[in-house]
């Protein structure tokens, strides 16, 4: 069960849709939410992440990344390998499972790479502001006001 209900604000807003959406989509569902596989998200740099997931037993041709209108997707499809079928599994703890995991991402944060080592996938994401929307200094006159001459009317 859900503990806030967002939908008063959506009528009483403009232009907030997609706020409200993230922070919808931020509160887990009834089932305890996806565990699997876990990650960490962290900040490398002012405007530099990391997000590193524990994808042990997948190879890169089993990952794939996908970034698309703000969202990152991380799948990962395990694919039966024929080598081990004479091998009788007795205890199953390293999980093998697909999954597929979503990451909402800021506006301006592209992803710059992605690298498999020691069964962490990590993946650099880069916020790069433009030119236009950057904040910039305004410089102040010197408060001399210039008259405007011209006919004066009779």
């Amino acid at each position: 069960m859900r503990a806030i209900d967002y939908s008063p604000l959506y009528r009483s807003t403009v232009g907030f849709d997609r706020l409200f959406s993230l922070l919808d989509n931020m509160t887990p569902p009834d089932n305890g939410g996806q565990t699997y596989p876990p990650y960490n998200i962290e900040r490398t740099a002012d405007d530099a992440y990391r997000i590193s997931m524990a994808v042990a037993g997948f190879t890169e041709d089993e990952l794939n990344i996908e970034a698309k209108q703000n969202t990152l997707t991380v799948t990962g499809e395990k694919s039966e390998s024929s080598e081990g079928e004479d091998k009788k599994v007795l205890f199953r703890g390293i999980a093998g499972r697909s999954f597929e995991r979503r990451f909402q991402l800021a506006d301006h944060v592209e992803v710059r790479e992605a690298s498999l080592e020691n069964g962490l996938l990590h993946i650099d994401l880069v916020r790069e502001i433009p030119e236009a929307m950057k904040p910039r200094k305004i410089a102040i006159g010197n408060g001399s006001a210039k008259q405007i001459e011209g006919k004066k009317a009779s």
